[in-house]
């Protein structure tokens, strides 16, 4: 085992330097690109934060609701789009409203934790 820094600790290193260092200094359109690469690496950290439990709790939430394990998440709502299309699934099946729901607050949280409704929904 080594001590290099984690992938977090380096993006957080780079968000740092361009939020504290290169972007004060920037105007323009350059100014612009360094808000955007600091929302990208802010996005990625979240990624990083959220996105492994949040998957999991996807993958059970799907597994209980289709009755069926898979290996991943991925798989499992390929099979919920199918059974939604072929209508053995609809907004009446317990569980799908909460776990779309839950999907969704999930993806806003990494996505958009700043939007509006986000607050609203997770009451």
């Amino acid at each position: 085992m080594h001590d290099a820094p984690s992938a977090k600790e380096l993006i957080e290193a780079v968000k740092a330097f361009i939020d504290k260092t290169a972007a004060p200094q920037l105007t323009g359109h350059a100014a612009f690109h360094a808000r955007v690469a600091s929302n990208a690496l802010a996005t990625v950290l979240r990624e990083l934060e959220i996105r492994p439990q949040a998957e999991a709790a996807e993958k059970a939430r799907l597994e209980t609701l289709l009755g069926k394990t898979a290996e991943t998440a991925g798989a499992l709502n390929r099979d919920l789009c199918e059974a939604i299309r072929s209508g053995e699934v609809n907004l009446s099946t317990s569980g799908l409203l909460a776990h779309l729901k839950s999907t969704t607050i999930a993806q806003l949280s990494v996505d958009q934790p700043g939007y509006s409704g986000l607050k609203t929904a997770t009451r």
